[in-house]
């Protein structure tokens, strides 16, 4: 932890014509030099005062009390001196200049020296107050850029940018050199982090864990090609940001065997072995002390590891094999698992984060209790959030530390399990639901399969106790759904209730003979107690039938035997006190569908927590002029904290002064974009057409698809029509797309490719000019979205009904004054309930139409609408190119078979949708009514702040309460 202050550790230094001297004075160190070519110029002396030290990393006074830190605030004089410190001192460049990449890492570390304070003592209260503390583990954390977020939090944007003018640099420009952190993909890992700010701006202890990827997902590339992929370099000169624990580190092991041991405890030896070292990056809240970290393991091995005798016998790959091995595990989110090693390299990823977090979540409650650990009272201090099914091993894992490490029997480590652990759906898609091999897991992890049969087998005995006394095969209907072991036998114990009748083979006659293997009586079960504590009896009616008295040929046949598997969502549900959806929809649709069973059995475990993004970033910091009108008008920047005072622009929604600010804010921002695009694109695009956005992952759930066709559809129309015509029916659209396709999701990365192409054909189009573009951003992160929300006028969220869980991307574009386009799904209709009907266009069917549409296209039922073959001929006329996009529309076509038959409901909501994008060129050629339809929809959009989601769990799941840092 490198401060200014650190400036006392040197005695002596001298280079070229380089000297300091050094006067320390309890809360002062003050620095002196000359410098030959600093900063480009041939002499230049600057005298380095260490306020920046003096008011913020000394809480002690001369008079040996504490002061108040809150009271020294920074100023630019102060900061430009210590952006000179880092400049000269952490250097992660060459001295000689102080160009833009310089420029931001000394402002970084500047920044961090602010924060650190912040952060120790954040850490310290936690500790000596021992309070309850959440821990938020997910695979993915999309952070974007933290310089202005964190100045921002801090209140000091406005003297690091005097600073950094004081030393020749604009502040918009150094933040720029700041690459997006790789660490997520998209909605689930920008959720995550929205979180982490409402965490720390509302004071609640948490910590977020998640794994330090060195490449991240990829980095975006179009080319006549589509999409390609190369390595992200975001960690490629390090980062400002993250502070290396090397004192915290955990030891984690794969592979090997479990024995007994003459305690008669079970023991898993041998196998793998490698290590979890913590990189710690802070979150800073807003206008608040408390800074929370978010930690990330990096995976290594020991030095002793390395085979320096295979290595010095030119064995060279062998002698690095440990070392390769353990790091490739924190190499790449998601990698590839088409293989075998690309699926157990996901398996290892995902242990790896959960052992390593369970560690320290434990390691840190013993420090906090000290000689006393009672280990009932666990649940009591500690609440771990598994954000999806990715953290899943959580469950066995404390499990298997708590019985095989600490010492407990089953019944209590479950017990605390059960009392901890809380499970956050994202999904209704099946493939999204994980399922590992059993195989697999049993190779990799075998202790953890062991523990998770025993959970299998407790739930199995839970279920007949429930629905024994229900027919036969609805119970096993049950079994096969609910169980964590798809493709198992039944227990012992419970397998006799489903008792086949025997089936013998007559090797002479080839006949074969069923024999009762039960009385014709009934056969009474007796289980354990139930709810009441209360013995039940099953009565269970034989299964075979009495008068088989002829014999029938038979003909055998190789059985298929299907694949064990571990579902982890069953895992999720059966090993934590809360299920919870992420929007209301969502949520209705978890517990009458996807978990239905679970559902009746545990009622009490099922909640609804709607996403939410935090205002800081989504409003306040990525769009100044929007946040400066809400100001204005709602008469305080309460907003920030109090999103409910956004919806106080109702009152003024048709002011005229009002609407005339809030067009020239939407107009500056679409000016920025307009030289982004052109910057990244080479397309030049204006701002006084209407922006049309659809940036989001690359899924055909989420129907980039129906987008592309709808604007094809247009593009055809006006190509039908004279200039006049054009002009009369149109308005004005630069349709802007961005997002990245999985690398092995074909599907997918054929509709990049599509609109690429689209794009290519009509923004040459000189018939068309300016009355139709058509952009794909490359590379879609973070920091492109702040740029591209506040921009947009309409922004397109159309998924199929009842497939997006909630959507976090459609609350930023409401909070930003843009109207959507959408289907009932996701957080879409607590949107359209709270920002008004006629704020919102709708279009297609709904979730509770989906199944019946489905069966209707399987029975041949469905008739096309002719605009939509119309697209689709035009499209395979070679409008767009020379590439065969056969297998793009093949997949709209047919009526069965996997990836055809239009499963996701593009052709059925054609017509709905491009009849709805006329009533929103309607709505557009009235800039007074879209005006107040905007103000409408960030008015309306105040329900959707994190801070609101943040504070529902906090409540409902993890029973934590808010701490400020005095």
């Amino acid at each position: 932890m490198a401060t200014a202050n650190g400036a006392h550790l040197f005695n002596h230094y001298s280079s070229n014509s380089r000297f300091i001297h050094f006067t320390s004075r309890n809360t002062s160190s003050k620095l002196f030099l000359t410098k030959t070519s600093h900063f480009r110029r041939p002499k230049r002396c600057f005298h380095v005062n260490n306020t920046l030290s003096e008011k913020i990393h000394h809480p002690i006074t001369e008079q040996g009390g504490e002061s108040d830190l809150s009271s020294f605030a920074p100023d630019a004089a102060s900061i430009t001196s210590s952006i000179k410190y880092h400049a000269e001192f952490t250097p992660v460049f060459s001295p000689e200049r102080f160009e833009l990449p310089k420029a931001f890492f000394a402002t970084a570390q500047s920044v961090r020296d602010s924060l650190l304070i912040n952060w120790n003592a954040t850490y310290d209260i936690y500790e000596k107050l021992n309070m309850k503390q959440a821990y938020y583990l997910s695979m993915e954390f999309l952070q974007g850029r933290a310089l202005l977020n964190a100045i921002g939090n801090l209140e000091l944007t406005g003297a690091f940018a005097e600073a950094l003018k004081n030393l020749g640099h604009n502040l918009e420009n150094v933040a720029s050199q700041e690459p997006d952190a790789a660490l997520g993909n998209g909605g689930l890992g920008r959720l995550a982090s929205c979180f982490l700010d409402s965490l720390a701006t509302l004071n609640y202890p948490a910590w977020g864990y998640g794994l330090r990827y060195k490449y991240g997902l990829f980095k975006q590339r179009i080319t006549k090609d589509g999409q390609e992929e190369v390595a992200e370099d975001w960690l490629e000169i390090g980062s400002p940001w993250e502070v290396v624990r090397n004192d915290v580190s955990y030891p984690i092991k794969f592979y090997g065997k479990v024995s007994t041991g003459s305690d008669g405890k079970r023991y898993w030896i041998g196998g793998e072995d490698i290590k979890a070292v913590a990189y710690d990056v802070p979150i800073p809240g807003y206008k608040t002390r408390t800074t929370i970290s978010l930690r990330l393991w990096s995976t290594q091995v020991p030095s002793a590891d390395f085979d320096l005798s295979a290595f010095n016998a030119g064995e060279h790959t062998k002698a690095c094999e440990a070392q390769a091995n353990a790091e490739k595990i924190c190499y790449i989110l998601y990698p590839g698992d088409e293989s075998e090693e690309g699926k157990i390299l996901r398996l290892k990823q995902q242990y790896t984060l959960c052992s390593a977090s369970l560690q320290d979540i434990i390691s840190r409650f013993e420090r906090r209790s000290g000689d006393r650990i009672k280990w009932e009272e666990f649940p009591e201090k500690v609440a771990v959030q598994m954000n999806d099914t990715h953290p899943t091993l959580c469950i066995p894992e404390l499990m298997r530390i708590l019985i095989d490490l600490k010492g407990l029997n089953w019944n209590e480590a479950w017990n605390i399990t059960q009392r901890t652990v809380a499970y956050t759906n994202h999904t209704v898609l099946p493939e999204a639901l994980e399922k590992w091999s059993y195989e697999l897991m049993q190779k990799l992890l075998p202790r953890h399969v062991e523990i998770i049969e025993a959970i299998d087998e407790e739930l199995v005995h839970e279920i007949v106790l429930k629905y024994g006394s229900m027919d036969l095969n609805k119970l096993e209907e049950k079994l096969t759904t609910m169980r964590i072991l798809e493709n198992f036998d039944l227990p012992s114990s419970v397998a006799e209730l489903f008792i086949k009748p025997e089936i013998s083979v007559d090797d002479d006659t080839e006949t074969v003979e069923v024999h009762d293997k039960v009385e014709a009586s009934d056969k009474v079960v007796t289980n354990d107690e139930d709810d009441t504590g209360k013995k039940t009896s099953v009565k269970i009616e034989a299964a075979a039938e009495k008068d088989i008295d002829k014999k029938t040929p038979v003909s055998p046949e190789p059985a298929v035997i299907p694949p064990k598997k571990v579902r982890m969502a069953n895992l999720c549900v059966v090993g934590g006190h809360a299920v919870n959806g992420v929007a209301e929809i969502h949520s209705e649709i978890v517990k009458e569908e996807v978990f239905n069973d679970f559902y009746e059995l545990w009622p009490e475990k099922f909640q609804n927590k709607t996403n939410g993004v935090t205002p800081r970033r989504w409003i306040r910091f990525c769009n100044p002029p929007l946040s400066a009108i809400i100001t204005k008008w709602t008469g305080t920047e309460d907003w920030v904290l109090k999103t409910e005072k956004l919806a106080e622009l109702q009152k003024f929604a048709d002011n005229e002064d009002l609407q005339n600010e809030w067009r020239e804010a939407k107009r500056s921002n679409k000016i920025k974009v307009v030289s982004f695009l052109k910057e990244k694109t080479g397309y030049s695009v204006v701002p006084d057409a209407m922006f049309d956005i659809q940036v989001k992952r690359i899924h055909e759930y989420k129907r980039q698809l129906l987008n592309i066709f709808g604007i094809v559809y247009r593009y055809k129309k006006m190509k039908e029509m004279t200039a006049a015509e054009r002009k009369t029916n149109f308005v004005p659209r630069v349709c802007i797309f961005g997002g990245k396709a999985f690398a092995t999701y074909v599907q997918a990365k054929r509709i990049v490719k599509f609109i690429t192409d689209v794009g290519a054909t009509i923004n040459h189009d000189p018939e068309i000019g300016d009355l139709l573009k058509v952009v794909f951003v490359p590379d879609y992160n973070v920091s492109v979205a702040e740029l591209l929300i506040p921009a947009s006028d309409l922004s397109e969220h159309i998924s199929t009904a009842g497939m997006e869980a909630s959507g976090t991307s459609n609350m930023k574009f409401a909070m930003n004054g843009c109207i959507q386009i959408g289907t009932l799904d996701g957080a879409n209709v607590e949107i359209r309930e709270e920002v008004g009907e006629e704020n919102f266009f709708l279009f297609g069917a709904q979730a509770h139409e989906i199944a019946g549409l489905r069966k209707e296209r399987a029975d041949g039922k469905f008739v096309p609408d002719e605009r939509f073959e119309e697209v689709k001929e035009f499209v395979r006329s070679g409008a767009f190119g020379s590439y065969n996009y056969d297998d793009l529309i093949g997949s709209l076509e047919g009526n069965e078979g996997f990836g055809r038959a239009d499963y996701f409901l593009v052709g059925k909501d054609f017509p709905s949708y491009i009849e709805c994008q006329e009533k929103v060129d309607e709505a557009y050629r009235d800039q007074k009514r879209w005006t107040t339809m905007s103000i409408l929809n960030t008015a309306g959009s105040y329900k959707f702040s994190s801070d609101r989601t943040i504070h529902e769990y906090a409540k409902d799941i993890w029973n934590i309460e808010a701490v400020e840092i005095a």
